[in-house]
């Protein structure tokens, strides 16, 4: 596990607590982040078969990308989900939508979790969208699951996603979904 201690956000949910955001270390968080996507529960991930090495070399990729970031969330300090924010204009949609300026693209990983606790996976995705919103220059975040994984498009309308509707990408059909500032907080007050 990795012991960067650089905390770049913070928020505290009232029924749940501390939930906090730092940068992912591609070498020291390898074992952790394979254990996650690698678990049954993350298949729309699309990783299941990846190795240790395999997940190594993905998030030493995205580390130096121009336009592609990750980060380890931490519940009351403790490893508890993956984000990651790109550029859609330059990653994963390109071509497939009309990019508008402060579009920042998301994805999450709720870690698995032995005893789940009711409200965890929205408060992880309240917490990403308050990230991503902490800076001013994102005006709409864009998010592409793919279409048949129905949890995650609820969990998305609960923070205030609009589905665009379908978009085929080469490894999956995805429901393009977009939330503007004021949806976000619309939905979330």
């Amino acid at each position: 596990m990795s012991t960067t201690t650089e905390t770049l956000f913070t928020r505290e949910d009232a029924a749940l607590g501390t939930f906090s955001i730092r940068p992912l270390d591609p070498f020291a968080d390898a074992e952790l982040l394979h254990g996650w996507v690698t678990h049954p529960k993350a298949s729309f991930w699309m990783m299941q078969d990846a190795s240790l090495p395999d997940v190594e070399r993905e998030y030493m990729r995205i580390a130096a990308a121009e336009h592609h970031q990750a980060f380890i969330g931490l519940h009351e300090g403790r490893p508890a989900f993956l984000m990651e924010s790109y550029d859609p204009s330059k990653l994963e949609l390109v071509g497939l939508y009309d990019p508008q300026p402060g579009d920042v693209g998301m994805h999450f990983l709720v870690a698995p979790a032995e005893t789940p606790i009711t409200g965890f996976t929205r408060a992880v995705i309240t917490t990403v969208m308050s990230a991503l919103f902490a800076d001013p220059a994102t005006a709409r975040v864009v998010v592409e699951p793919d279409v048949r994984n129905t949890a995650v498009h609820a969990l998305n309308e609960a923070v205030g996603f609009v589905p665009d509707g379908p978009v085929q990408k080469p490894e999956k059909e995805a429901l393009l979904s977009f939330c503007t500032r004021a949806q976000f907080e619309a939905a979330t007050i």
